[in-house]
């Protein structure tokens, strides 16, 4: 049987570059459009390294205005099953001082991948949404029901591109749309070969954790210690990337089923919170090293609690998540003592 297409934009990515490896091996055949602008080619060795199979590499910015024409020509000749869609900015802190950017790339992207699916009879897209969109108005933990209302720019985004798909989907029958809203995506391939390198200072727990475990940097900046929590320090719902990945194909294969259109969404987390403090105690213990702390003021944008109810997505995609904690802070620790430069 023929290997179904899928288009895979972000996918050198971090959470990209995992989807990519479990949708080879699950048999499809993919492209990816990414621009590398917080990814490294080499990802795609890697890749080809755990997989036996390089992907195809469409190398663009998919927000760019004039775009489309190019990314079709070079997509031509192959019947495309679906898409997903992970190409965008992502640092909440950034998005606040960057609004304009984050509004351009983050809906520009969408937008344009829209015209390419269109172009090419492509009627199945699997976006990466974010838990971000519900912002601080439901208490934890919170399923697809729950009250949105963003807190920063990069929330905002995400739910207009959700808005943006659902009101494509009404005006194209058979369109089909799963939202997927992340939680907190940690942890590395088991293989060690890739896995989280933010270019810069990170923006995201786990790999500041990580180099400052690996001696990158002195110490971990915690953004708050006043929040009414277990411990003062902002809790969060984490997820093993692998799981992630895993959501996304269970996603694909629910979108490809044919039994439905129009709009899905599902939250992909495992349901238990953990404090900054404890996953800095998990990762201390998982790695033998030291993680200093030091306590500086809030970071405008963050909230201080939230927790996914996933039930949904284990009833209609028939999946949960199957790592805890500690294999995460494992994973990631494997991740970055193999590569302590990261891509390098």
């Amino acid at each position: 049987m023929k290997a179904k297409s899928v288009i895979l934009t972000g996918g050198a990515g971090y959470i990209g570059s995992h989807i990519a490896v479990l949708l080879i091996e699950a048999g499809y055949e993919i492209t990816i459009i990414d621009d590398f602008s917080n990814s490294s080619p080499l990802v795609l060795d890697r890749i080809e390294k755990i997989t036996g199979t390089k992907p195809r590499l469409i190398e663009q910015d998919l927000s760019a205005p004039d775009c489309v024409g190019s990314i079709c020509s070079a997509l031509a000749g192959r019947d495309y099953a679906g898409g997903i869609h992970l190409a965008g900015l992502k640092a909440v802190g950034e998005s606040v001082d960057q609004p304009g950017r984050y509004y351009r790339v983050n809906l520009g992207a969408t937008l344009n991948l829209l015209s390419v699916m269109e172009k090419l009879k492509c009627k199945t897209i699997v976006f990466s949404s974010s838990a971000t969109v519900y912002g601080e108005l439901n208490a934890s933990p919170v399923d697809e029901s729950g009250k949105t209302g963003p807190t920063n720019p990069y929330g905002f985004s995400k739910l207009f591109n959700e808005q943006i798909l659902s009101d494509y989907a009404a005006a194209n029958a058979g369109f089909q749309v799963i939202n997927l809203r992340y939680f907190n995506p940690v942890g590395a391939h088991p293989s060690g070969l890739i896995g989280e390198d933010p270019k810069g200072i990170p923006n995201n727990l786990f790999p500041y954790i990580a180099q400052v475990a690996v001696g990158r940097r002195a110490a971990l900046n915690v953004f708050g210690d006043d929040y009414e929590t277990i411990d003062g320090t902002g809790v969060r719902d984490y997820i093993h990337v692998m799981d992630l990945a895993e959501g996304h194909l269970a996603a694909l294969r629910f979108g490809l089923s044919g039994n439905w259109d129009g709009v899905e969404c599902f939250n992909l987390g495992c349901g238990r919170g953990y404090s900054v403090l404890e996953v800095v105690n998990a990762f201390a213990a998982a790695s033998g090293q030291k993680v200093p702390v030091k306590v500086v003021g809030r970071r405008a944008g963050d909230i201080a609690e939230i927790v996914a109810n996933a039930a949904r997505a284990e009833k209609l995609l028939g999946w949960k998540t199957q790592k805890d904690l500690n294999q995460m802070c494992a994973d990631h620790w494997h991740w970055q003592e193999k590569n302590p430069d990261g891509f390098g």
